[in-house]
């Protein structure tokens, strides 16, 4: 099924397509490789735990920083110069790690390290949804967001292995082998001039201002819920290695990253097309209740297996929530304008990761890491509750639509 969608596209956007797609696996691996080493390492230079939160919140800063600007550079401009930006980001970052003697100089290294997530992820969705037929749309977005659980699965087993075998400085310097490898793939990306773009139809499309975007429902509850998971995201980010430390559990963490990696991967085959067929509604629902499970188990974990059975979980709900926003998004956006659409809702998400690492560390100086798991199965609650009962213009429609009921009211193709 995969083969005859794309063998069904222009030679053109096909190769493009593929060639995103390597891209993608590069960089992901790049940026995963440092999710179960980089708090140890961090506290190995002597960071207490809520430190531990402050360096690692600082990579959204980065995020929230650059976001609103790349989008308007990706609409305005290229999708494609973003990408690059991204790839040359994540190709230095991992060097200054090795250069770093303090935690404000780890801080500033982790801001400019989040700006590669803000370009690589504004420009790459950008550029799939335009080379997208858009009955296509769900599926094609749904199969090039592998890159992301396939990074996932490689990186963190990569990362825990280098560590373990060969130490950070090694482990470091191959993330930035793979992140200059993205920018040399980025740099084949054919792209059509924004001009000739955004003229493929005869009839102009509106032109909506950041601020008229920013206060439009249609895309405040897909921010709003992607605030909140990024919140739950940010604590497994910073704290699931320490959690496991600290409760004496015998698991490679780099285990965990790699079997929410392999569900998501999984799920994300079906996914993308399921939606063009039955809603991307239903799917959302499905994915925050997967979201509200696994963070129980994880409040709950003893044992290795608890551990590995809450990342199955997670890996699902990852896999079919942030392609399924991001096709949402592209629903309710015009061409001209998903740059900054991608900006706002997956700066939601920005948010909730760069809140997390400071407050839940703070949190869990007082409680324990439990208890904060168990805050974070009340944050996916809460995002499951929003969308049930504002994702369309009443709470009819919001409930008919969240459960697979009816069609988007807010798609605008």
């Amino acid at each position: 099924m995969l083969l005859n969608t794309f063998k069904a596209l222009e030679p053109a956007k096909r190769q493009n397509l593929l060639i995103l797609f390597i891209t993608g696996l590069f960089f992901w691996t790049s940026t995963t490789c440092l999710l179960p080493t980089l708090p140890a390492y961090i506290q190995d230079l002597g960071a207490t735990k809520q430190q531990v939160g402050l360096v690692m919140g600082c990579f959204a800063i980065g995020l929230l920083l650059s976001r609103t600007w790349l989008g308007w550079l990706a609409d305005h401009h290229s999708r494609k110069i973003v990408v690059l930006i991204g790839t040359v980001v994540v190709g230095i970052a991992p060097l200054g790690y090795l250069l770093a003697d303090s935690l404000p100089v780890l801080m500033g290294l982790r801001a400019f390290h989040g700006i590669s997530i803000a370009a690589f992820t504004t420009g790459y969705s950008a550029l799939v949804i335009d080379l997208s037929p858009v009955k296509q749309r769900g599926e094609l977005i749904g199969y090039m967001s592998l890159v992301v659980p396939i990074g996932m699965a490689l990186g963190p087993a990569v990362g825990g292995f280098l560590q373990a075998e060969a130490g950070y400085t090694v482990l470091f310097i191959v993330s930035a082998i793979c992140g200059f490898m993205a920018l040399i793939l980025a740099s084949l990306v054919k792209e059509k001039t924004r001009k000739k773009t955004l003229n493929l139809t005869d009839i102009p499309e509106p032109t909506r201002t950041f601020w008229q975007l920013m206060g439009n429902h249609a895309l405040q509850v897909p921010a709003l819920v992607l605030f909140l998971i990024g919140l739950l995201f940010g604590n497994l980010v910073t704290f699931l290695p320490l959690y496991v430390e600290d409760i004496q559990v015998e698991l490679n963490v780099g285990l965990f990253y790699t079997a929410a990696a392999i569900a998501s991967f999984s799920v994300r085959v079906f996914a993308g097309r399921a939606s063009d067929t039955i809603g991307r509604g239903l799917l959302i629902t499905g994915s925050l209740v997967c979201y509200i499970i696994a963070m129980i188990l994880l409040a709950y974990a003893h044992t290795p297996r608890d551990f590995l059975l809450a990342a199955l979980i997670e890996g699902t709900g990852g896999g079919i929530l942030i392609p399924m926003i991001l096709v949402l998004m592209s629903d309710r956006s015009y061409a001209n304008e998903r740059g900054k659409v991608s900006s706002i809702c997956i700066g939601g998400f920005d948010l909730g990761i760069a809140l997390a690492g400071p407050i839940l560390g703070f949190l869990a100086e007082m409680f324990s890491y439990r208890g904060i798991f168990s805050l974070t199965a009340g944050f996916a609650t809460l995002a499951l509750l929003i969308f049930l009962t504002q994702s369309g213009k009443n709470l009819p429609h919001s409930l008919r639509f969240a459960l697979g009921q009816e069609k988007d009211a807010y798609a605008l193709d």
